[in-house]
């Protein structure tokens, strides 16, 4: 199979099509100013700077994201994160409250929580459209209660229900809910990813960990005949277990660990790029996603690396790599020229941006 998935929605290319390509202008040496004065004055303040920090965060990234000679702007305001965090705090000390007093009392919760995780989920969709600007003109999000629901809750649960073989179609559930409900000013937004097209990238991911989980068994059965003897002489309640049966478990832990994570990836670039493939703005306009797995999963897991091993000091490079990489690999298929194109736009979101959040706009992170 291809390393990349770049087949686009048919019907608009049937038309001439002009692409215009992302590109990311940031720097580490310009990130890294900002981070450090974030993480500083985040922990001084106890974490109550952080949504400053967000805003700042954000407004860089989208400020050095281009398109067609064009920057994306970021609209929240602190207090409106700040709001939804102190929220989020609050149900957190409430549920760990209840789980050391009331254990049934807090199944009860976790439960509740489950039903209104989805409201959370479409809540802070809306808010990070409405804060978001290409060109002065906002975008929105018009997605439902049950919509949320069906992508995150019931998708989750086909998902872990049948150990992953319905994965892609909650892939699906989830993308065409994203982006299928966004809207640019006045202008549609549709998204509709093929099934067959995320099995397509789903195959490769759950090849590897079956092979794997079967390598691992075989090898655990060998080795487990090969030391009978050994291990019927362990003393389980009054003898810790010998050091080279730790050792052992570790051989089989971290290659599984890391596997697990190449496969994720790997799926997550594919499903990325053929949701984003799917993805028409007003009938016209086609998103295109390239990214390749392998290199998408090689700088995933060595910005993770870096990051570990510098004590969190590489993260703003690891940011500004990934950032870097996925505006390369993603543009706009367009009908003639987007200047003029984005002038007959209209900006419903920019009438109620500022009143939507002063009286009900807050992120809270989900």
């Amino acid at each position: 199979m291809a390393d990349t998935e770049t087949a686009p929605a048919a019907a608009p290319r049937a038309i001439h099509m002009q692409r215009e390509n992302f590109s990311f202008t940031g720097t580490v040496r310009e990130y890294f100013g900002i981070w450090i004065v974030n993480v500083l004055l985040t922990i001084v303040t106890l974490g109550i700077y952080s949504a400053w920090a967000k805003v700042r965060r954000q407004r860089y990234f989208y400020g050095n994201t281009h398109l067609a000679g064009a920057t994306f702007d970021y609209h929240a305001r602190p207090k409106q994160i700040l709001i939804g965090r102190i929220l989020v705090v609050v149900l957190l000390v409430a549920y760990n409250l209840l789980a050391t007093f009331a254990p049934l009392a807090s199944l009860l919760f976790a439960v509740a929580f489950l039903f209104v995780l989805p409201w959370l989920v479409m809540r802070g969709m809306r808010f990070s459209a409405r804060v978001t600007s290409y060109r002065n003109v906002r975008f929105d999000f018009t997605g439902g209660y049950w919509g949320a629901f069906r992508a995150y809750i019931l998708g989750t649960a086909l998902a872990y229900g049948t150990l992953g073989i319905l994965l892609p179609l909650a892939s699906r559930w989830m993308w065409t809910y994203t982006l299928g409900n966004l809207r640019y000013g006045d202008r549609p937004i549709t998204s509709d990813p093929r099934l067959g097209k995320l099995y397509g990238q789903w195959w490769l991911p759950a090849f590897m960990i079956v092979g794997t989980l079967l390598a691992i068994f075989v090898w655990l059965t060998v080795v487990g005949y090969a030391m009978n003897d050994q291990l019927n002489q362990i003393d389980l309640q009054n003898a810790a277990p010998p050091l080279h049966l730790i050792f052992l478990l570790y051989i089989v832990l971290i290659p599984l660990g890391i596997l697990f994570a190449v496969a994720s990836l790997f799926y997550q670039a594919g499903t990325r790029n053929v949701a984003l493939n799917a993805t028409i703005i007003d009938g016209r306009h086609v998103m295109a996603s390239s990214i390749g797995r392998r290199r998408y999963a090689w700088i995933s897991i060595t910005n993770l690396i870096a990051t570990l091993a510098t004590l969190g000091f590489a993260r703003p490079w690891a940011a500004i790599r990934m950032a870097s990489y996925l505006a390369t690999v993603t543009a706009l298929d367009t009908t003639g020229s987007l200047d003029e194109y984005v002038g007959t736009v209209r900006d419903e979101g920019g009438a109620f941006g500022s009143e939507y959040m002063d009286l009900e706009g807050f992120d809270l992170g989900f």
